[in-house]
């Protein structure tokens, strides 16, 4: 969003509340579909028509970013830069080449196991989830040949982007959801409305705490109702993103897969495991909690203790016998209220 047009959104907030500040704040809810699933916003405005101007503009901020993320959108920026020919430096814009930075230093930090570069190996899974058939060896040497986050070129100085491998596609379903809700928090604040919420699925980011609360209570259920009870978490000024197999699974050959691809086999996970990722930002969790999936317990452990800023990791892991186990490391954000 340019410049002028933020600024006038915030214009128009203003007009239509007069004085948020001095103002009661009520509660109001809106939730749209954007980047294959639903986005919702909750915050606390003096009336409902500067809520709904608000939500307005956070959603636009969303929707225009999937315009440039997407890797479903042939038309999208990111789809354009993958079909440039190899070796070639794209000019690409502030924001594309943002968020490949950010996935790049987690590329970098996790040694792989978090990678944009998994394009051709996620594609290859999503038809074996679709098809309930494995893909071949070949097939999935191609692929694994084609990724590689070492065969990204990133040029800060001239803002563009180089792939270097034929075959590269680049897919950013880890990280985007969680960046698109940062974004669009960061826009309701701007326009002076603090105190709100931006959820996409699993990943949530949050403002300010709602009036008269300590935070906003998330309720995390990584196996659901029938697991039991479920943990409680209070937050302000952070994020949280969980991610598990209790929806999105596929069984072959009676195993069961996650949709959560590993890198050193190309195919999906086979361990019962649910992974919550607390920390300042959305962008980082939603990176991070499939990351961890991934990762042994001991190098989960690791990566969040050595991280440069506060991250809280829960791991849920089903046990042979049904039971359920949690593991909690890391360092607590100062947003999150309640740690476990």
């Amino acid at each position: 969003m340019t410049g002028w047009k933020l600024a006038a959104a915030c214009l128009a907030f203003f007009a239509i509340s007069h004085a948020p500040a001095l103002a009661v704040q009520e509660r109001y809810e809106f939730v749209e579909p954007h980047m294959g699933t639903l986005f919702r916003i909750v915050l606390y405005a003096p009336d409902p028509a500067s809520a709904k101007v608000a939500a307005r503009t956070a959603f636009d901020r969303i929707s225009a970013l999937n315009r440039i993320m997407s890797d479903y959108d042939p038309a999208s920026e990111l789809m354009r830069l993958c079909r440039a020919p190899t070796g070639t430096a794209v000019p690409v814009s502030a924001e594309l080449f943002d968020i490949l930075q950010r996935s790049q230093l987690l590329a970098e930090k996790t040694h792989g196991t978090f990678d944009v570069t998994l394009g051709p190996v996620i594609r290859l899974w999503r038809e074996s989830r679709r098809t309930h058939a494995l893909p071949t060896a070949e097939v999935l040497t191609a692929a694994q040949h084609a990724s590689g986050f070492a065969h990204l070129h990133l040029d800060s100085t001239a803002r563009t982007v180089t792939l270097l491998r034929p075959g590269m596609l680049l897919d950013l379903g880890g990280i985007a959801k969680g960046y698109a809700a940062d974004e669009a928090l960061s826009i309701l604040s701007q326009c002076g409305f603090p105190c709100a919420m931006v959820a996409a699925s699993g990943d949530l980011a949050f403002g300010d705490a709602p009036p008269g609360k300590p935070g906003w209570n998330v309720e995390i259920m990584p196996f659901g109702e029938a697991a039991g009870a479920p943990l409680t978490l209070v937050l302000a000024n952070s994020a949280v993103s969980t991610s598990g197999d209790t929806e999105q699974f596929v069984e072959i050959g009676g195993v069961r897969y996650s949709h959560i691809v590993d890198p050193a086999t190309g195919l999906g996970l086979t361990k019962s495991i649910a992974v919550t990722v607390v920390a300042r930002h959305a962008t980082l969790t939603d990176g991070l909690d499939n990351t961890c999936s991934v990762l042994d317990s001991a190098a989960a452990q690791r990566l969040a203790e050595t991280w440069p800023e506060s991250v809280r990791v829960i791991i849920h892991q089903r046990n042979a016998d049904g039971s359920l186990a949690r593991t909690t490391f890391g360092r607590a954000p100062a947003g999150l209220i309640s740690p476990p």
